[in-house]
Order: structure tokens, then sequence, then C-alpha cells
């Protein structure tokens, strides 16, 4: 472990002190990608220090071609002033005064030069970091709009915010969480427009974090800014549109970038921040009001057709006449309940083959799926032929919910409202629905409640998440974000 004292020393005037050093903390000789080029300007011996892959050879070559072109006579100054503001051709330049600094740039890409009887030294923002085109992200397709989406650089995500919302006033404040990883993560909000006490705790959480490294990113950083919770419902919210990200920033929210992560997180986030989708903007008020609902009918049904199926095949008495054919004709000699499990077991391991599957057998994999379970597991008596449909519309109903992460809660509420009847019948589902109920009326995602604007209860709010309204008709922010400004118009 790295002590306070190392982490602060100083660069040394004494050039060969500085590369014995750095030498031995970078590894110099035992990892193959970190470089050193010794050369000499005049009587001076300089060290550039370089990672392979990160550096940008072009911009690298065309600056030791300017300082090799250096003579005597063109040092007015000392050779770190005349190099510093004259002589490097490149605009993004710092300076660092410590050996810790120094490899902090280093091994983020950048290229540091390091001059003899100097105590500083020069970075050079040279890095081309790997990406990848900002192509749509395949959960949040739409059919009219912007086609782009985040990748996993941060540079590239920030830019293509700045390209929809071109204020002086919008921030992204960077920090580095991990002490191995130092992976940056940049806090974005508008500065007249979100809460500034937002703003301020999740810095602070941020800045709070101690941990080697956030290999995963997003997630683990939204696990230090909630804290240990055993909800299974998202408490914050994930896109990877600018688009969406840019609504939610002129709405007062405040975002949180992580370099290396496709994801955005909004904070903070309600239920029904989850059960909206880019796509009902991007058509007209009325088409987008009836996308939204049949939206919502597959959320409804995702989670209750199931459990209440289920209740009337135990109860058939509870069956109207109207509906007699949802019955039970062949129970099968597995008991029901346990067919409900099996095939939600079923169609999660289907679900993560299909992830795991190549593309090119992912079609295979799909019919050989549909053949053993839908037509063999029945033939056999595995499964009645009734639990395979009504399976089969929960799930249509949880892949049509926009956001992912509420599917899968979505799915682990359905198995305990399943288990719920099996063993307790009709109070097991009045009791089931009433305990996820208050869980989610007691739950607080950064200070916010979870179920806002039903509860508690605000008509302006809730008429704008039951209807979609149209964008001039919205004159005001949502109050849940408490924006210094909450005009919009």
């Amino acid at each position: 472990m790295t002590t306070v004292t190392e982490k602060r020393r100083p660069l040394s005037d004494r050039i060969e002190e500085n590369k014995e050093y750095l030498n031995d903390r970078l590894g110099v000789g035992k990892s193959f990608d970190i470089g050193v080029h010794e050369f000499f300007v005049g009587n001076t011996k300089l060290l550039m220090y370089y990672i392979n892959g990160f550096a940008e050879s072009v911009l690298v070559s065309q600056i030791m071609r300017e300082i090799n072109d250096l003579r005597g006579r063109d040092i007015t100054d000392s050779l770190f002033e005349t190099l510093f503001y004259k002589f490097i051709p490149y605009y993004q330049l710092a300076k660092v005064d410590t050996t810790d600094e120094f490899m902090d740039k280093l091994l983020v890409g950048q290229v540091g030069l390091i001059l003899d009887r100097s105590n500083h030294a020069i970075i050079m923002d040279t890095k081309i970091l790997p990406t990848r085109a900002p192509q749509e992200p395949d959960t949040e397709r739409i059919v009219r709009g912007a086609h782009d989406g985040f990748t996993e650089t941060l540079v590239m995500n920030t830019v293509l915010t700045r390209r929809r919302i071109r204020d002086e006033r919008l921030r992204f404040e960077i920090m580095q969480v991990g002490e191995r990883t130092k992976t940056d993560v940049a806090v974005a909000y508008l500065q007249d427009v979100a809460n500034p006490k937002l703003v301020d705790e999740l810095k602070e959480r941020l800045q709070n974090i101690q941990i080697d490294g956030i290999p995963m990113a997003e997630k683990t950083i939204e696990e230090f800014i909630i804290g240990k919770t055993l909800n299974p419902f998202p408490l914050v919210r994930y896109t990877e549109r600018p688009d969406v990200a840019a609504v939610h920033l002129l709405e007062g929210h405040v975002l949180i970038y992580v370099d290396t992560s496709p994801s955005v997180m909004i904070t903070p986030a309600t239920y029904f921040h989850h059960v909206q989708h880019a796509e009902e903007y991007r058509q007209t008020p009325v088409v987008g009001a009836y996308l939204r609902w049949v939206r919502f009918f597959g959320i409804i049904a995702s989670v209750f057709v199931l459990p209440i199926w289920l209740l009337m095949v135990m109860h058939p008495s509870m069956i109207p006449e109207q509906l007699d054919f949802i019955g039970m004709k062949d129970k099968g000699s597995i008991p029901l309940l346990v067919q409900f499990l099996l095939a939600e077991v079923g169609l999660d391991l289907m679900r993560m083959a299909a992830i795991h599957t190549p593309a090119p057998l992912s079609v295979a994999m799909g019919l050989l799926a549909a053949i053993l379970v839908g037509d063999v597991a029945i033939k056999v008596g595995l499964f009645a032929p009734e639990v395979i449909l009504y399976l089969a519309v929960a799930a249509i109903g949880m892949f049509a919910t926009p956001s992912y992460e509420l599917g899968l809660a979505n799915r682990l509420v359905r198995i305990f409202l399943i288990l719920m009847v099996g063993f307790f019948s009709t109070p097991g589902l009045m009791i089931g629905f009433l305990a996820v109920l208050v869980g989610l009326a007691a739950t607080r995602s950064l200070n916010t409640p979870y179920l806002w604007p039903f509860i508690p209860f605000n008509y302006k709010a809730m008429k704008d998440i039951v209807v979609r309204l149209a964008v001039p008709s919205k004159n005001n922010r949502p109050s849940i974000v408490r924006s210094q400004n909450s005009s919009r118009q």
C-alpha cells in the first residue's frame, strides 16, 4: 500500500533520482507496455514516459521533431519555460510537481516529460482511447429519432450530451474513484437548475468511496451511493441514449457518467421513471399515450396474470361463466405450483442461454427451446398447456418493460405472489400485494419517495404519467427534483 508520504513525494531536480524512483514504481523493464525515451536538448537530459497503445504516435513524433529542432539561441528563459510556453506545439499541456500526479496522468494514457535540473514535469494529453461508434443501444431502440448511443469512453459521452445541450451552465465535475483503478467519474448537472444539495450529496458520497477498484463501473458506484439494501427494485435509472440523458438534465436531475461504461445513471429516480420510453415522445401525443398504456398493460400483466390465474384454477368457483375457457383442462401429474416454479426457472435459463449463445447459433437455440419446452414438455405431462400460455404472456409483458432492471424486479414480485397464492390462497394474494405496495411506498431513492407522484399524490405529475401530454403544455419541471428554476417556458 502506498503511504501518504510517497503519494506526496515531490519531483526532484535531479533527473536520475526521478528516473530510478519512477522506473521502480511503474515497473519499467518488467511491464512491456511502459516505455521511456531518453534524449538531450543541448546539455540537458530529458525523459519521455508513455504507454504503448495509449500515446498518439503522430502527435508524439511531431512534438519530438519540434523539440529536436530547438537551438541554444532559442532558449531565452529556462528550458522548462521555453518548452512549455513556446516549443511544444500542442494545446493540452499541464504542469505537475509530484511523482504521484505524474504517474496518475501517465496511467490514464498521457505522455510525461521530465527535465534535468527542474522539479516540474510536463504532461501532454496525446492519448487515444479504444472506442466504438456511438451505435443505438439494443435495450432502448426507437423507430423515429436519433439512433446514436453512449459508448465506453467518458469523453465521447460528454460530447454526445453537449451536442444536445449547448449551455455554458452545463457542468461535468470529474473525480477519480478506486485506489488502483482510478476510474474517472463525472457528475453532470445544469448549474442554475439542479438542486445544489443533491449535487453536493452525490459528490460527497463519491469522494467517500474507499475501494481498490470499480471494474464493474456504474453498478459498483450505484451500490455505494444507494447503500446496502435487499430491495430488488432499481433505485436509480440507467440510460444509454444521449437524448434521454439531456431531457433529464433539463428537468433538473443529476447524472453520473462513469468511464468504461455506456450506461449513464440518472438521479433521483422513482418507480414511474422506469415505465417511460423515448418512443412515446417521438410520436404524436395521442399515439404516445396509446403506446404508454399498452406498455402499462404489459407491465401489469407480467406481475399479476400468473398469480390471479393460479388462484382461479385453485378455486374454479371464482371463474365467471363468460371466462370459463381459462380453466384447466388437464392439470398433469405435477402440482400446479411446482409447474409454475419450474417454468419460471426454465424461462430464466432460456434468457441466459440466449445472452451467452453466439449470434449464429441463437436461432437454433430458440428453436430447440421452443420444441423441448413448448411441445415435448407438454406431451410428457411436465407442464399444462395453460401454464406455458400464461407464462408466455407474462414474459412478453416483462420484455415490454422499458427498464431491464425493473423487469427483473417485477419477475421476483411475480414469483413471490405465486408462492403466496400457492400456500395461502386468496388471503395470500391480498397480503402479498399489500406487502409489496407498502414496501414500495416506504422506499426512498436519495431522499425521494419512490412511488411519487402516486404516493404522495400529485395530480399534475400523475396526469403527465397517465397521459402523454404535449411538450408545449408542460411549463414546469417536475417538483420532485426540487430544482432552483422550476419554469421551463
